[in-house]
């Protein structure tokens, strides 16, 4: 009998398992024991939506005041639907309070610890609203651009102000506020993860390519691209925005010029290897 999968697998970053070795030596194993229960209670929140979706999801990685649900979903799936997923992570915060309250009134916790639990909930929820990659906010702010933008624009401007956004936090803790350890480590640890991602920029828009080019990718309306026969098949598909499909016309030196389907484009660049060559020369009917 085959056995279901109820949870994903989960795994524990190494800076989380830093904390909790800084927390069994400062005796704050309970706060942290707190935290991670709510983090990974968010976590249950993206994992569940995305399995009412249907996303083909591998994992699930936790480290302080967050957590990464990994998936084989990159930028194939509808803007609405992402956008659920990411939402219903800062949702279960809701619930969680809703829930905190209540023990409140009818349980024997001691009012210190529900406290700290309504603390550390409240810190959690607004830590991830912050517009910074791979936080929900920073996911929620690569949606929006990416509505309205082209995918790859849209994901490197998101990396960029994330690293930005981080250096200002972290600058400002070091210069304004009381200095804490666990915050620096955070914030050290965000930009580290956005500088890993721009370095891995071009495979992120690959995978997004080849969804598009297998099918895979939710088309929700068609819309020209008007290039010049000059312009390399990469520089071509850096126009390509989520749940639009291209027809590229191709105006050429000439005065002429034809109209081809975007998957023809993808096909000549993944199945005949013409990554260098410049989209006339590919169509050229002459």
């Amino acid at each position: 009998m085959k056995s279901l999968n109820v949870l994903p697998k989960i795994h524990l970053h190494p800076i989380l398992i830093i904390f909790i070795i800084i927390s069994f030596i400062t005796g704050t194993f309970i706060d942290l024991f707190i935290i991670l229960s709510i983090v990974f209670i968010h976590e249950l929140g993206h994992f569940f939506m995305a399995r009412h979706f249907k996303w083909r999801i591998r994992g699930m990685m936790l480290w302080v005041f967050g957590g990464v649900l990994d998936t084989d979903e990159h930028g194939n799936r509808s803007i609405k639907e992402e956008a659920l997923v990411t939402v219903a992570g800062p949702f279960q915060h809701v619930i969680i309070h809703l829930f905190l309250f209540f023990l409140a009134f009818i349980s024997p916790i001691p009012e210190n610890i529900i406290n700290i639990a309504i603390h550390y909930n409240s810190i959690i929820l607004l830590f991830n609203l912050i517009p910074i990659w791979p936080l929900d906010g920073g996911k929620l702010l690569m949606l929006i651009l990416s509505k309205y933008l082209p995918y790859k624009k849209a994901y490197q401007i998101t990396i960029i102000s994330s690293i930005i956004v981080s250096f200002i936090f972290l600058i400002l803790q070091l210069g304004l506020f009381s200095f804490t350890l666990s915050t620096v480590m955070i914030m050290l640890f965000l930009i580290m993860e956005n500088w890993k991602d721009w370095k891995q920029r071009y495979y992120v828009f690959i995978r997004f390519l080849l969804n598009r080019y297998e099918g895979s990718s939710h088309v929700s309306k068609v819309e020209p691209i008007k290039v010049t026969s000059n312009l390399k098949l990469m520089d071509v598909f850096s126009q390509f925005r989520r749940e639009i499909k291209h027809s590229i016309y191709i105006n050429f030196a000439n005065h002429d010029r034809i109209v081809v389907d975007e998957t023809d484009c993808l096909y000549s660049y993944f199945n005949d290897k013409q990554h260098n060559s410049q989209i006339g020369e590919v169509f050229n009917t002459s």
